[in-house]
C-alpha cells in the first residue's frame, strides 16, 4: 500500500492542496458537519477518485476547490494560492449534464463560461467547439437540441463543454452514474483517452470502486460524515488501460477487495444512523 502518488507526478509541486479542511453547514438552525480535517493533494496530470458513503461530502470538496463553497475551516488551495473566488483554472463536469434545451450541442459547448471569460474571438471559439465536438465523437450532431439526443450524447456534450476553453483541471462528480452499466464502460473509456492525450489533472468523484480503479492513478477514501480521509491508495495498474479489460486481472481484484474492506465499514455506519 502506498499514500503517496506515482514517481512520475511526485517531484511537481501540487496544483490542489487541501490542509485540514472542514466544512460546516447549517440547515433548519441546525449545524451539519459535512467535512472535518481533510488533507492531501493532487500533483500535475495526476488522476484522483474520490470514494465514500453517501452524505460523506465528496460533492462538497468539489464545489470547495472550483470556488463555490463558501468559508472553510483550514486551507484550499490552488496553485500554491488560496481559493477564494470562483476557480476559472478547472472545468467543472455535475452529476446532471444542465444543458440548456434551446441550444444545439454546438451552442451549449460555445457558451461555456471559460470562453466567455478569456473573451475569445467568435472564429477561434467555433473552431474550438467544432474540434471539441469531434473529439468526442459528436460530428454531424452539431445542430441537434439536448432533447433530441441520447443520454451518452448529452454527456459527451457536457464533456466537451468542460474541456473547450483547455482548463488546467477538470473536476468530474459522478458523471456517469445515471448511465447504463455498457454505456458507462464506454464513455470510461472515451476520458482515458482522452486523458492519456492532454494529461489533464482530475478530481473525479464516484460511488463506483470498479470506476475508480479503471480511471485513477490513486483513490482517496473517505469516512461517513462528516467525511475525513481515511485511506489513500495508489492504483498501480498499468497505462494505458483498457476500461473493458483491465477489471478482470486478478490485481484489480485485490484492489477492489482492499478498498471495499476500507468502504464497508463506513457504509454500514451509515446504514444503522
Amino acid at each position: 500500500m502506498s499514500l503517496s502518488s506515482p514517481a512520475v507526478v511526485a517531484a511537481a509541486p501540487p496544483v490542489i492542496e487541501l490542509r485540514g479542511v472542514a466544512k460546516t453547514f447549517v440547515t433548519k438552525g441546525r449545524a451539519l458537519a459535512a467535512l472535518a480535517d481533510v488533507s492531501f493533494s493532487v500533483a500535475p496530470g495526476e488522476f484522483i477518485a474520490i470514494v465514500g458513503p453517501s452524505g460523506c461530502g465528496k460533492s462538497t470538496l468539489l464545489n470547495l476547490i472550483a470556488g463555490l463553497g463558501g468559508a472553510v475551516t483550514g486551507q484550499v488551495l490552488y496553485r500554491g494560492a488560496p481559493v477564494q473566488t470562483v476557480n476559472t483554472g478547472v472545468g467543472y463536469v455535475t452529476q446532471d449534464d444542465n444543458l440548456l434545451p434551446w441550444k444545439t450541442a454546438a451552442g451549449n459547448v460555445g457558451v461555456a463560461l471559460g470562453l466567455r471569460i478569456r473573451r475569445m474571438p467568435p472564429g477561434e471559439r467555433s473552431r474550438r467547439v467544432r474540434a471539441y465536438l469531434d473529439k468526442m465523437n459528436l460530428t454531424g450532431f452539431e445542430h441537434y437540441y439536448p432533447a433530441e439526443l441520447s443520454g451518452g450524447m448529452r454527456k459527451r456534450v457536457a464533456l466537451a463543454r468542460a474541456l473547450v476553453y483547455d482548463p488546467e483541471t477538470l473536476l468530474m462528480d459522478e458523471p456517469f452514474g445515471a448511465l447504463d452499466a455498457q454505456l458507462k464502460l464506454v464513455l470510461q473509456d472515451e476520458l482515458l483517452r482522452i486523458w492519456e492525450a492532454t494529461r489533464k489533472t482530475v478530481v473525479f468523484v464516484t460511488h463506483d470502486l470498479s470506476e475508480a480503479l479503471i480511471l485513477a492513478d490513486r483513490v482517496v477514501v473517505l469516512t461517513g460524515r462528516p467525511g475525513r480521509v481515511k485511506l489513500i491508495r495508489e492504483v498501480d495498474l498499468p497505462r494505458p488501460r483498457d476500461a473493458f479489460q483491465v477489471r478482470f486481472t486478478e490485481h484489480f481484484g485485490r484492489l477492489h477487495r482492499e478498498l471495499w474492506d476500507a468502504l464497508k465499514a463506513e457504509v454500514r455506519k451509515g446504514e444503522d444512523v
